[in-house]
């Protein structure tokens, strides 16, 4: 039963590389593979699933491949199956099913249809990995997997302004949800002494234990859980994001949006439950957070002209209930929730363009509102604050960009930060660090254990002044490959061990960083105008430059295509439980640099193209 398991990901995973070498034209067998790699994985699905309750309905934990292995620490990928995986599963494959039915129609003579099937497998591939996985390191593999695919369905039609630029934004709040994941699972590493699976995480003896003996740390998880579920779930002060990401298609907007990826967020809570079960304080917080996140959101899509945002802000308010089912401890409860919620949105999404057309030509209808509703029973200052306050979307949009404003203040700053003091003064402060680290046995200990976090600190300012320059594309890439090296530099010097480690994390980093820099290179030989200004367009001219470019930003961001991704977290277990700083600024480096390196390739090649010469549609909607 356990080695079956592993035809899930597989599936996926070998339609994914067959759709991308279909041919381009051919939209009849690019949808017929994804159908019928989808029904034959949602029908063996549900044979599995019949085989599995036959046969008591265990808890299955399969330790598959172990990835790296050192004295202290292992980094393995691990797959989880119980009551969780069937229900998240079930419902995930069969509505993927139904709307790449519905895409292959919808989507006709489409210009990116092949792109927007190669996406769909992909985000699927990403799905099935989170929903198996069995540790926090193969749910960050998955995860990392459905941001990178959200980015490129919101920006499926890449040649407009808004979609490229509300594609940006929902990736960057994914990736400012990532920190408090990544955050987790180094607390986890230190309050367990061990890369922790879910299926330990079920026994009460050995969980209770560590966090009584560490109860601050415990606390700390959860917390940063928190923060990842309620910005992969839209809840407050991360709700505006949904809206937004309803650019994309419609079948995208019902299968990313209305059902599946937004209920990861509670996914997240329901596979890390015992770790916060007993934290008071924790649940109460989630109760809270679900509640007003399901008032604010209610109130919201009460007053929305739009009929997609309208469902999505009421998606936002059931996700809203179901954390605080979760803080209550019905888990059951919360996964028919679930399952019921990505239904009706799903439903409603794939209709809505027929119901939009429908009201447009329908002259009798009429719509005629309740007599009293529960806002009659508060005062008129009161009513009128909570319905100005919705129409503004209780300025959620502006929340958010104050939170990224320090940031970009900070970043505009750094002007001392340019090509020519990199090349004079970082590379050289660099090398006088390796020297040091290779004779570290004569610096002073006090010296000593602030270059850790000065380095570290050093890196972020590298990535910060990326993040924030407009002009120089080299010099933006360039600042993101020296962030790398100096974190790498900085736990080096933090604790002794192989540099063996140290070349696994930038040996991805040096490959992907060379293709990227040349890619960029070429292209600026063949146009004139190439800069981070304003969008560039350059994919409608050089497809295959975007595509190169496009790997070498995932590998430069640790995604799980070179050994990068192993070395991120390798890094970690060598920053200890209380060098908070320390954490904080490379967990946020490294967050930065994957908003950075799409950043980068968002203005380079999306948008509306540079050149008059091409049709290019209006910045609105």
């Amino acid at each position: 039963m356990q080695s079956l398991i592993q035809y899930f990901i597989l599936l996926p995973l070998v339609g994914f590389f067959i759709s991308i070498l279909l041919p381009r034209n051919n939209e009849n067998l690019i949808s017929k593979l994804s159908i019928y790699a989808l029904g034959i994985h949602f029908i063996s699905f549900i044979a599995f699933v019949g085989y599995w309750l036959f046969n008591g309905h265990p808890t299955i934990d399969l330790k598959n491949i172990v990835l790296f292995q050192s004295p202290g620490y292992e980094f393995f990928i691990d797959f989880c199956f119980d009551k969780i995986t069937v229900v998240y599963m079930l419902v995930g494959s069969f509505l993927t099913f139904l709307v790449t039915i519905y895409c292959s129609y919808y989507l006709h003579r489409e210009q990116g249809y092949k792109r927007f099937f190669n996406t769909i497998m992909f985000f699927y591939l990403g799905y099935n990995i989170t929903i198996f996985s069995g540790n926090l390191e193969t749910l960050f593999v998955g995860w990392e997997i459905l941001g990178i695919s959200s980015f490129l369905l919101i920006a499926f039609y890449r040649d407009r302004y808004l979609p490229v630029k509300n594609a940006f934004k929902v990736f960057s709040i994914y990736r400012l949800g990532d920190v408090g994941l990544i955050l987790a699972m180094w607390a986890c590493h230190h309050l367990f002494h061990e890369n922790i699976t879910f299926f330990q995480l079920q026994n009460d003896l050995l969980v209770s234990h560590h966090l009584q003996n560490h109860s601050i740390i415990g606390i700390f998880v959860a917390i940063m859980i928190l923060i990842t579920a309620a910005a992969k779930s839209a809840q407050l002060p991360f709700s505006s994001w949904l809206p937004r990401a309803m650019e994309g298609p419609t079948p995208s907007s019902a299968i990313f949006y209305g059902s599946l990826s937004v209920h990861l967020g509670v996914f997240l809570m329901l596979r890390t439950f015992e770790l916060w079960e007993n934290q008071t304080s924790v649940r109460i917080l989630i109760g809270l957070l679900g509640l007003t996140t399901s008032i604010v959101a209610s109130g919201i899509a009460r007053v929305q002209s739009s009929i997609k945002s309208q469902i999505a802000y009421s998606s936002i308010s059931q996700i809203g209930l179901i954390f605080i089912e979760l803080a209550c401890g019905f888990e059951v409860l919360a996964l028919i929730h679930f399952a019921g919620n990505a239904f009706l949105r799903t439903y409603q999404l794939l209709v809505s363009p027929s119901t939009v057309s429908y009201l447009i030509r329908e002259q009798f209808y009429n719509f005629v509102p309740r007599p009293t509703s529960i806002e009659d029973s508060f005062s008129k200052k009161v009513k009128y604050t909570f319905y100005v306050l919705s129409l503004k979307e209780f300025n959620l949009d502006t929340l958010i960009y104050k939170l990224w404003r320090p940031l970009k203040v900070m970043g505009r700053s750094l002007n001392f930060v340019n090509a020519k003091n990199v090349l004079y003064y970082f590379i050289p402060a660099y090398v006088i660090g390796l020297i040091l680290l290779f004779n570290e046995q004569y610096i002073p200990t006090q010296i000593h254990d602030l270059l850790p976090t000065l380095f570290s600190f050093i890196g972020f300012v590298m990535v910060l002044k990326s993040y924030t320059e407009r002009m120089n594309v080299h010099l933006a890439w360039v600042l993101i490959i020296m962030n790398h090296f100096w974190i790498a530099l900085a736990i080096s010097f933090n604790e002794h061990y192989l540099y063996t480690q140290s070349l696994l994390y930038l040996s991805g980093i040096v490959v992907m960083g060379a293709i990227g820099f040349f890619a960029i290179r070429k292209l600026k030989s063949i146009e004139n105008h190439v800069d981070l200004n304003t969008f560039n367009g350059h994919s409608y001219e050089h497809p295959r430059f975007a595509f190169v470019f496009l790997l070498a930003c995932l590998g430069l961001t640790g995604f799980p295509i070179t050994p990068t991704f192993i070395g991120e977290d390798i890094i970690f277990t060598h920053i200890h439980e209380n060098q908070i700083a320390l954490a904080f600024f490379t967990a946020s480096s490294l967050i930065i640099d994957g908003i950075s390196a799409i950043r980068i390739y968002a203005r380079v090649f999306l948008g509306p193209h540079i050149k008059t010469n091409h049709a290019s549609a209006y910045k609105s909607s």
